[in-house]
């Protein structure tokens, strides 16, 4: 997608170009550099940022990793180099297979954000990782120094508080409104979920279009219900998923739902080149939303999210675009074959049912 450096809003969608720009932004940075995420991989692309990132520190730039201990794993010899040259890292939730832990260890830190001083920041679906080079992303790159002020607080208060569960009254203002812009903070909760909410409110007020875009399609009750309706008033609903996303159990469980909602009239397009891990929704080309959370029970239930929503229309345009592409190289949904499938399937899927909190 753009990769025009001068503009404000940039969005990716190609791991590697995304990946190159991230480290030439660490090049230069001069004061700080703040870095969220869920897996930071061993491995070629790893071992690139480790390289960055130790130049940085040992260069005097003020350097803090945030890293979840499910995603990237808890041992940090890998990280020993950029430890010693100043590097300050936490883990979130190290996994305890002891009794009362065993729920809490699918409490995760799902936020993927990078900040570059007050200068830059990257927020969206990549991990950093070679594992996922080839896959079909969505990121944006932003100038915008009132959401960088936004962005800085959010990972200061998510370092300070990265390891509580019950989260402190510092950290309870979970939305910010910044112009035309709201950025939610999505804390684990199995009641008040920010990001499901406002997503069923945007459906629920869409008048032409609704675009979701998730790897992993697993949505409650309140949310299939928003998407029929949708339809069934005549809004143009369309879902954009992978053909075959890197957990196979999810995609055999969708399964379940895809059929009562294409009979309401929800469009569903399979992308096929390689794993689809972008997170979007956008409504009536007016308004969007990007994210790090799936459209999931997971997300929305149990794990640390971030969510950008705004209208900015530089942003609109190159989500078309990254819609294009993507519908370009998806297939549609086979209702007869859908139908026709195995009972041996069918079953399967009523098997996995109960788990699909857990996925």
């Amino acid at each position: 997608m753009a990769e025009k450096r001068n503009e404000k809003y940039i969005l990716f969608d190609d791991n590697l170009k995304m990946y190159d720009a991230m480290l030439e932004d660490i090049g230069k940075a001069k004061r700080v550099i703040f870095l969220e995420t869920f897996r930071f991989g061993r491995g070629a692309m790893g071992d690139k940022f480790l390289l960055a990132l130790y130049k940085k520190a040992k260069a005097g730039v003020m350097v803090k990793l945030l890293l979840d201990a499910w995603g990237t794993g808890s041992d940090l010899s890998y990280f020993k180099d950029i430890i010693q040259a100043g590097v300050e890292i936490r883990l979130y939730r190290k996994v305890r297979l002891t009794k009362g832990r065993l729920a809490k260890n699918h409490c995760r830190n799902h936020r993927k954000l990078l900040i570059i001083d007050s200068e830059i920041a990257y927020m969206g679906s990549s991990n950093i990782t070679a594992y996922s080079v080839s896959w079909r992303e969505l990121n944006l790159r932003t100038t915008d120094h009132k959401l960088l002020t936004v962005f800085r607080r959010s990972f200061r208060d998510s370092f300070r508080t990265y390891n509580k569960y019950d989260i402190p009254m510092v950290a309870s203002n979970k939305s910010y409104h910044v112009d035309n812009w709201t950025f939610i903070q999505e804390y684990p909760d199995s009641v008040r979920q920010r990001i499901k909410t406002k997503y069923e409110k945007l459906i629920r007020e869409a008048k032409k279009k609704v675009i979701v875009e998730t790897p992993y399609f697993l949505p409650g009750h309140t949310l299939r219900k928003e998407l029929m309706d949708a339809a069934q008033r005549g809004v143009d609903v369309t879902i954009h998923v992978p053909y075959n996303s890197d957990v196979r159990v999810v995609d055999i469980l969708r399964r379940h739902y895809t059929g009562k909602l294409y009979k309401a009239g929800v469009k569903f397009k399979f992308y096929v080149p390689a794993n689809l891990h972008a997170k979007s929704v956008m409504i009536d080309d007016e308004t969007f939303c990007i994210s790090s959370a799936n459209f999931d029970y997971r997300s929305f239930r149990y794990q640390y999210e971030l969510a950008l929503v705004g209208k900015e229309k530089s942003i609109i345009e190159q989500l078309q675009q990254h819609y294009s592409y993507t519908e370009q190289y998806s297939r549609d949904f086979d209702y007869d074959n859908w139908s026709k499938r195995p009972g041996i399937e069918k079953l399967i899927e009523y098997i996995l049912l109960p788990f699909r909190y857990l996925m």
